[in-house]
């Protein structure tokens, strides 16, 4: 048990004053109320004090007693027991068995001699049921064998309400409302002395040892149980609290929240209720009382009257703090909450939780230390400025008057270990971590983020970058100091890029990769500088850093013009042209720039189509000149050429055709002139001079496309003219013609194509072509066939029709009125409609305009 200092012993009444050189006197009962202190004797007398507590300068507290008069009852027996009752002014004073009235000024017995004879011992009801101001409860343990009585007394009468028996005699009692807790010879029991019904608290032997009943709070006893506990029971016979480890030989026992204090022969123990451990043990010998009253805890010899005046609860717990007991103190602080205002509680409790923390962290027991922090809502910058130079230097934060701890910085703390240092460096950075997202942040997120960085930067911790791309509120002139002293320039880049600073930013990133300066945060800058421009929406940025990025790597720099945001390209912030003239000195890059805008914006300009075709032309006759094989570059630039060729209707046909006439170039020749809708010419180029048949099919199929059948016949028609030119004895563009015949039969019109071929070829040479264009024939016939009966069938219906409409005989007379004027007809000339009503053929013809006018359709009451 480790000691607290919660009381100090000061003298209330010294010897002399009572009993001046008289050694046969002796202390035999006490009571106190207010600044009122009464003393009973064993001769008989009753003396009265004024006390009066003063604190010196210092804190300490003594108290002058000051004897008011005393009396002598005139029994020649002991004063065994007094209570005061404070709103009766009256004294109730036990001798000789009986209880007398006395006034507590003057110490005169009452005119009407009230009494209350054959008393034991009494106490009084201090959770009284009569409801009376004016009157006070007494139980008294009767001379009568196992008897309690209860009395009701006033100003100058008593009054017997109650006599109840037990089941022992019983030798001490305690009451609180109806409840009486009493100890009977060889147990404590409960009784309920309104309805007679008791319960059996635990057994106890008091001829061994004298039994202490005490009542402690609303329906809550202590008592003296075997083995020198002390225990806590409640009117319904239940233990709520654990018992306290006494001596043996206990006399006496008092409550002064939050501890019990109990009186043996040697010694006073002060023991917690909280934690049920010894916390005090002052020395007291031949002391026989120890009473409370009104939490003022009284203790007294024979001879002398003394009183333990409890420290303050929030001395008590900076003690503990100071000795690093945490768990004792906040213990205690807990418990103090019922004895504290609400608000001063909560200001001293979270002031204790704070400084509970800085303890637990000072002895690196992080876990606890943060749940200390933020249970107590601890200003996260009194645990920053701990560390030297993470506060901003703009920050207006004064640590806590008193301070929560004992250390100026860091270095203290750790005593200079450098692995502490970086543990508590650790736990700051995750710390505050968690909190800069909560409410502990609001009103200096500057300065938690600012610490923050600082930490990271110093650890080269990877959450850096992520601190400085997400949302933060690092100061700008801070955090770019500490982040150059660290040669973080990358990350220094991104604080001013978040403070909109990009100039600065792309400046840093740009010496970073000419070398500089030296940062190796990213291995890809250079692609991280493209995309960063790409996004950036400072037009006059983009132009100044465009030749370095292009000088760098042009087919990866041109991804600034080329991957822009699409609204920005839409909005045409920057004319294409001027970007294309930026080019002019980054052929690769140009190339990609105007794929970008024909093949991706699709943008619909011939001087674009043009240029790339110009371009890939050129490109293709450089390479051809430089080597005569057929490199994989030079492949590629003839597929994208013929498939823009193709594709495109925009670019300048002549043009380009006159730029390829004497080169190799025959299939793209083929292609511009088929462009040109001269496919006999494109057509023998790919038969005669490429000799390619697959091509010359393709180029039927591709030029044809979304247009009628007509006009894709009339291409296939024209291939084989090509093949069977007359005078022409090929016999590779005889097989082609064959070929052509038999695997696109479908494309042909039969009649003429049996009118072009040699006659010498034979059926079965053709047996294919023949069988498919008979099969197309039939088909073709069916189809017609089919038509040709639905419209027959639809026909039949709308005779039908007709018929019903002619069935039924239309009677008209100059009563009927026409539908649509309301007037009659004058003549036998009308229109019907389908529900039989009838109108003027001139109301009609009216109607029907309105409704083609209104609707753009006529309705189906307009049929006629």
């Amino acid at each position: 048990t480790m000691s607290v200092k919660a009381f100090k012993l000061v003298s209330a009444v010294e010897r002399e004053m009572l009993m001046g050189d008289k050694n046969y006197i002796n202390i035999e009962c006490i009571e106190c109320c207010g600044k009122n202190l009464y003393i009973g004797t064993n001769d008989c007398f009753i003396y009265h004090f004024l006390l009066d507590e003063k604190v010196s300068t210092t804190g300490k507290i003594t108290f002058a007693a000051t004897k008011q008069l005393h009396k002598y009852l005139g029994l020649k027996k002991p004063v065994s027991e007094l209570k005061a009752a404070s709103a009766l002014t009256r004294l109730l004073v036990l001798c000789d068995n009986t209880i007398t009235l006395v006034n507590m000024i003057n110490l005169e017995p009452v005119p009407t001699g009230a009494r209350i004879k054959g008393a034991v011992t009494f106490t009084l009801n201090e959770n009284p049921v009569s409801g009376d101001p004016f009157c006070v409860e007494v139980c008294i343990i009767s001379v009568k064998r196992r008897t309690i009585q209860m009395f009701m007394v006033f100003e100058d009468r008593v009054q017997i309400v109650k006599e109840v028996f037990t089941p022992e005699q019983p030798c001490a009692v305690a009451v609180d409302g109806y409840y009486l807790c009493l100890a009977l010879t060889t147990q404590y029991i409960i009784l309920n002395y309104n309805t007679g019904v008791s319960q059996d608290l635990f057994p106890y032997c008091s001829d061994e040892k004298r039994p202490i009943v005490k009542r402690i709070g609303r329906q809550e006893f202590l008592l003296a149980g075997p083995g020198g506990l002390g225990m806590f029971a409640t009117v319904d016979g239940i233990s709520q609290r654990a018992p306290v480890h006494w001596s043996e030989n206990v006399i006496g026992a008092a409550l002064c929240f939050p501890y019990v204090v109990a009186l043996d022969d040697e010694f006073i123990t002060v023991h917690s209720m909280l934690d049920q451990q010894q916390k005090q043990t002052l020395p007291f010998k031949e002391g026989h009382i120890l009473q409370d009253f009104e939490g003022k805890v009284i203790v007294a010899t024979n001879k002398g009257v003394y009183i333990l005046v409890p420290l303050p609860l929030e001395k008590q717990i900076q003690d503990l703090l100071a000795s690093h007991r945490v768990e004792e103190a906040l213990v205690l602080a807990k418990g103090a909450r019922r004895n504290i205002p609400k608000e001063k509680f909560q200001v001293m409790y979270k002031r204790i939780l704070q400084q509970a923390g800085f303890i637990q962290f000072a002895q690196l027991q992080f876990l606890e230390a943060k749940e200390l922090f933020r249970s107590g809502q601890l200003d996260v910058r009194e645990l920053i400025s701990l560390y030297p130079f993470l506060l901003p230097t703009s920050s207006s934060f004064i640590r806590s008057h008193p301070p929560l701890h004992e250390y100026a910085d860091l270095n203290q703390l750790t005593q200079g270990d450098q692995e502490k240092m970086a543990k508590c460096k650790r736990f700051l950075m995750s710390y505050l971590n968690e909190v800069r997202s909560t409410e502990v942040a609001n009103g200096y997120k500057e300065d938690i983020d600012t610490a923050l960085l600082k930490l990271y930067a110093e650890a080269n911790h990877e959450s850096l970058l992520d601190l400085l791309v997400s949302e933060n509120f690092c100061l700008l002139t801070d955090s770019a100091a500490w982040l150059e002293k660290h040669k973080k320039y990358f990350a220094l880049g991104l604080l001013y890029h978040y403070n909109g600073q990009d100039a600065a930013a792309l400046q840093l990133w740009v010496k970073i990769v000419d070398g500089d300066i030296q940062d190796s945060t990213r291995s890809d800058l250079y692609e991280y500088i493209v995309d960063f421009l790409t996004f950036c929406s400072d037009q006059e940025l983009v132009w100044k850093y465009s030749e370095w990025i292009l000088q760098k790597n042009e087919e990866v720099g041109v991804q600034i013009f080329t991957k822009r945001p699409l609204e920005e390209q839409e909005k045409n912030n920057v004319n294409p042209d001027d970007i294309i003239s930026c080019l002019n000195k980054y052929p690769k890059a140009r190339v990609k720039y105007l794929e970008h805008l024909v093949l991706e914006r699709k943008i619909q300009k011939e001087k674009y189509h043009t240029h790339l075709a110009v371009l890939y032309l050129e490109a293709i006759l450089q390479l051809k000149s430089v080597t005569t094989d057929n490199c994989t570059e030079t492949t590629e630039l003839v597929l994208k050429l013929r498939s823009l060729l193709r594709k495109s209707d925009l670019y300048r046909i002549r043009f380009i055709l006159d730029k390829i006439q004497g080169t190799d170039l025959h299939m793209e020749s083929a292609i511009l002139y088929g462009k040109l809708e001269e496919h006999e010419k494109a057509l023998h180029i790919l038969v005669h001079e490429l000799k390619d048949f697959h091509a010359a099919e393709d180029y039927c199929m591709w030029n044809s496309e979304n247009r009628d059948v007509q006009y894709r016949r009339r291409l296939f028609h024209l291939l084989l003219s090509v093949y069977l030119t007359p005078g022409t004895s090929d016999c590779e563009l005889v097989m082609a013609a064959v070929d052509l015949l038999n695997n696109h039969a479908a494309e042909f019109d039969a009649g003429l194509v049996l009118q072009v071929v040699p006659d010498s070829w034979s059926v079965q040479l053709l047996s294919p072509f023949l069988a498919g264009a008979v099969r197309q024939s039939i088909h073709t016939k069916r189809m017609t066939q089919v038509a040709l009966g639905l419209a027959q069938a639809e026909n039949l219906i709308y005779k039908h029709e007709k018929v019903k409409q002619k069935g039924a005989p239309i009677l008209l007379s100059d009563k009927k009125v026409c539908q649509v004027c309301q007037n009659p007809f004058c003549e036998p000339v009308f229109v019907r409609y389908p529900n039989g009503s009838m109108a003027h053929t001139h109301c009609a013809a009216s109607r029907h305009l309105n409704s083609n006018v209104t609707h753009h359709s006529p309705s189906s009451s307009n049929q006629t």
